[in-house]
C-alpha cells in the first residue's frame, strides 16, 4: 500500500472521532444559559441572635440551605468564637467537609472593620484582621471576603479626606486579597457611602481586580433605590438581597420584578445571597425570598 493511500485511509478512521470531538470539547457556554449559572446562597446574619445564643451552629445553616435549595452559604467572622482570634485548622476543615457533604460551597466570608477611623493606628489594626481573616477564607475556599468603609465621626476632618485614607487602605487590602486569592469586597452598607456615585468612585480609585463589589439593595436609601442599584449592577462581584429596599429612606417591600429586570439587564451570573433583616422566623422569610426571587426571574 503506498504512502498517499494510507494517508486518506487514516483521515477517513479518524473523521468520525474529530467530528464527535468537537461537541465533546465544546466550550459549556455555548448551551448553558445565563440563567442557570446564577448561585444562590444566604447570610449568616440572617440567623443573627440565633448564632449568637448558640441556638444554631454554621452546621444547622448549612442544612437549611441544602434542604431549601441553595447553591452556598455566606459564613461570617464574628459568629466564630473568640472572635477576631482566627479559628483553627480543624474547625474549618470540619465546616469545609460539612459543605462538601451536603453540596454545598462556602462562597463568602466577612469581618468588621472602620476605616472611617482617623486614627491610623486603628485603622492598621483592622487592615491586619483583613490579612488575617482573607487567609481563613482562602482555606474556606471562598471566593470573596466582606469589608466595610467603615462608620462613625471624623471629627477635624472632611469626607474627601477620609476618603483618601479609605481608598489606601482599601488598596493595602487588595494586595492582602491577591495574596490569598480571595477578592476583598466592600460591601457599601449605608454608613458612610451612601450613594451609588460614591461607591463607583471608591472602586475606580482603589483600581484593582482583587477589590471588588458586594451590592447591598437594602443600603441605598436616598432617592429611587432601583435606579441606584442599577448604576452599581455592572460593578457587582456578589449580591445581598433583602426583604426592604428604602424609597427616600422609606422601608418599602422590595420589588422582586426590579431586581430580576435588573440582573437579567446586566447579565449577572455570579452569586445572589439571601439576608433578612426584619422580625419573624428567618427560615421562612428567606425561602419566601428565595421562592418569589426564582418566580420573577424565570418570567422573564
Amino acid at each position: 500500500m503506498d504512502k498517499k493511500r494510507r494517508n486518506v485511509l487514516r483521515s477517513l478512521a479518524l473523521a468520525p472521532i474529530l467530528l464527535s470531538s468537537r461537541n465533546l470539547f465544546a466550550s459549556p457556554l455555548n448551551t448553558t444559559s445565563a440563567s442557570s449559572r446564577l448561585q444562590y446562597s444566604v447570610n449568616a446574619y440572617t440567623f443573627n441572635s440565633l448564632l449568637k445564643s448558640g441556638e444554631m451552629t454554621f452546621f444547622d445553616m448549612m442544612e437549611f440551605a441544602s434542604t431549601l435549595g441553595l447553591n452556598a452559604v455566606d459564613i461570617t467572622g464574628y459568629y466564630f468564637t473568640n472572635f477576631p482570634k482566627i479559628p483553627d485548622d480543624k474547625t474549618l476543615f470540619q465546616l469545609k467537609k460539612k459543605a462538601l457533604e451536603l453540596g454545598l460551597n462556602i462562597s463568602w466570608t466577612g469581618v468588621r472593620n472602620n476605616f472611617v477611623n482617623p486614627d491610623k493606628t486603628v485603622r492598621e489594626s483592622d487592615a491586619e484582621l483583613i490579612k488575617n481573616w482573607l487567609q481563613v477564607s482562602s482555606k474556606l475556599g471562598a471566593s470573596i471576603m466582606r469589608i466595610f468603609p467603615g462608620k462613625g465621626e471624623h471629627e477635624g476632618y472632611s469626607r474627601d479626606e477620609v476618603k483618601k485614607w479609605m481608598v489606601s487602605d482599601f488598596q493595602k487590602c487588595a494586595t492582602y486579597a491577591e495574596e490569598t486569592g480571595v477578592i476583598a469586597g466592600m460591601q457599601h452598607h449605608n454608613d458612610f457611602l451612601f450613594e451609588a456615585d460614591e461607591v463607583i468612585d471608591i472602586l475606580k480609585r482603589v483600581n484593582s481586580e482583587w477589590f471588588g463589589l458586594i451590592l447591598d439593595i437594602g443600603s441605598l436609601r436616598k432617592g429611587n433605590p432601583y435606579e441606584e442599584i442599577q448604576k452599581l449592577a455592572p460593578y457587582a462581584n456578589y449580591w445581598f438581597i433583602k426583604e426592604l429596599v428604602y424609597v427616600n429612606g422609606i422601608a418599602e417591600p422590595v420589588n422582586m420584578q426590579k431586581i430580576a429586570r435588573i440582573l437579567k439587564d446586566a447579565n449577572y451570573t455570579g452569586y445572589i445571597s439571601f439576608e433578612s433583616l426584619t422580625d419573624g422566623d428567618p427560615k421562612q422569610i428567606v425561602t419566601s425570598m428565595f421562592a418569589d426571587f426564582r418566580a420573577a426571574y424565570e418570567k422573564l
